[in-house]
């Protein structure tokens, strides 16, 4: 009998505590600005980030603010990610922008018992969030998105042909 060939594991993300957010979930906001964080990732929210999170806006890429989107990152993605962007050059005009822009925005929430975080009200009214809301998780984050947003954002990735950046997938296949 052939010995079965072991395949070595590969890990995808470095820190082998942290897990992967993946999934879209529609959600209602309350009447106070919380949004529930969906059942199936509060254990691991709580494993990985102790329930602390930071919410910020979303920008593109061109560092422009992504319309009706916001990140939300467990607090050591976001550490991370402030390590990286603090590594920028202080005079570069896109680096500059990008921290006054999305670290500068940021607040830190909390999920509470019942798997609730609070929405800072600034960042609501910059996503045009009020009740319903798309929650996409996004591997290290989840992305919040206004709902009629979400729908139209879907529709133009659906329609168009656009191209940019597609030479850096490579050989990606599925």
């Amino acid at each position: 009998m052939p010995r079965r060939r072991e395949v070595p594991k590969r890990e995808i993300l470095p820190d082998p505590k942290f897990g992967l957010f993946r999934g879209i979930s529609s959600i209602n906001l309350d009447g106070k600005g919380r949004l529930a964080i969906p059942t199936r990732y509060r254990e691991e929210l709580q494993d990985c980030c102790e329930c602390q999170m930071v919410v910020t806006v979303a920008v593109n890429e061109r560092c422009v603010g992504e319309n009706g989107c916001l990140w939300l990152y467990p607090m050591p993605e976001w550490e991370k990610l402030e390590q990286t962007i603090s590594k920028l050059p202080t005079l570069n005009k896109m680096a500059g922008k990008l921290r006054r822009f999305v670290i500068g925005n940021a607040s830190e929430c909390e999920m509470d018992g019942q798997g609730r975080l609070l929405l800072p009200e600034k960042l609501r009214t910059f996503a045009n969030v009020d009740k319903k809301i798309v929650l996409v998780g996004q591997l290290n984050k989840f992305e919040l998105w206004n709902e009629e947003a979400w729908g139209a954002k879907e529709s133009e990735w659906l329609d168009g042909d656009d191209n940019e950046g597609l030479e850096d997938l490579g050989s990606l296949s599925f």
